[in-house]
């Protein structure tokens, strides 16, 4: 008989963005959750910036709060690729990233000039590994690069992996032959729910994406489904990639504490993994 493997859960930072990074750990290890991804560099203006560069005392707490909790950092957060020279930007991201032991940053392309987003993202995993840390690219809905084919082109061209999101996955219609296909670029498959229906415009699927996602198996999304396909695009890989709860809700998350809300992602997205079987190449 067969032991079926753990699957790592992890907590993302967009789950509870205003959160400090140090508490952030301490929620996510009263949950249960056994890594955590970190932003280290804010998106919109509206956001709070942690300040996680070497040297800081936010960094060096979190630190702290990871050694005594046993959690790691495994995926660190967010540049927009929009077409300027952001590589300070993107250096200094590293920098907080290495330092918090990470292995990845996750990048999303604005751009629509594809040679220089080539260029781009060449040069930062070139740059990246002298920090031992690989980008990883996120189709986005809403965004320039908005289909897996197209990641993986991008990949197989620059170094880079290619995040699987579940919510863009939905919006922008993947299928499961579109995901088994990217399966062996992917580092991390970060899930969460979602309504049926469509938003009906790009403004409304940024809306939906920042702060209207629900829950594993609170909306109606087939998240197994999407799981499996990666699993099965990974042919006889034994590991099973780590999964990570990324679900901002601001309806849902003031009406509980923010214990109560990490326990409930816990809770819902543990459930999902464990209902899923094992693939054939694990059976």
């Amino acid at each position: 008989m067969t032991t079926q493997p753990t699957r790592p859960l992890g907590l993302a930072h967009l789950s509870s963005l205003t959160t400090e990074p140090p508490k952030l750990v301490e929620l996510a290890a009263e949950a249960g959750f056994d890594f955590v991804g970190i932003r280290v560099r804010p998106v919109t203006a509206q956001e709070t910036p942690f300040n996680v560069q070497p040297g800081s005392p936010m960094l060096a707490e979190t630190l702290a709060r990871l050694d005594a909790t046993g959690l790691r950092v495994k995926d660190t957060e967010f540049l927009l690729l929009d077409g300027t020279d952001q590589r300070e930007a993107w250096l200094q991201m590293f920098e907080a990233a290495q330092a918090l032991g990470a292995e990845s940053m996750t990048v999303a392309v604005a751009d629509t000039d594809r040679s220089r987003v080539i260029d781009t993202l060449g040069q930062m995993t070139a740059d990246g590994k002298s920090y031992g840390i690989t980008p990883a690219l996120e189709p986005i809905s809403y965004q320039a690069v908005n289909s897996y084919p197209g990641a993986r082109e991008i990949a197989e061209q620059t170094g880079v992996t290619v995040l699987v999101d579940t919510l863009h996955a939905a919006r922008f219609g993947a299928t499961v032959e579109d995901l088994r296909a990217a399966a062996l670029q992917v580092p991390m498959i970060q899930i969460c729910d979602a309504a049926a229906q469509q938003p009906a415009s790009n403004e409304a699927l940024v809306e939906e994406s920042r702060s209207g996602r629900f829950p594993a198996g609170e909306g109606a999304q087939d998240l197994a489904a999407m799981i499996a396909a990666v699993d099965a695009g990974r042919g006889a890989h034994e590991d099973l990639l780590p999964v990570s709860v990324e679900v901002p809700n601001s309806v849902l998350q003031n009406s509980m504490s923010p214990q109560d809300w990490a326990n409930r992602l816990y809770t819902t997205a543990r459930t999902l993994l464990d209902n899923i079987g094992l693939t054939p190449q694990q059976a």
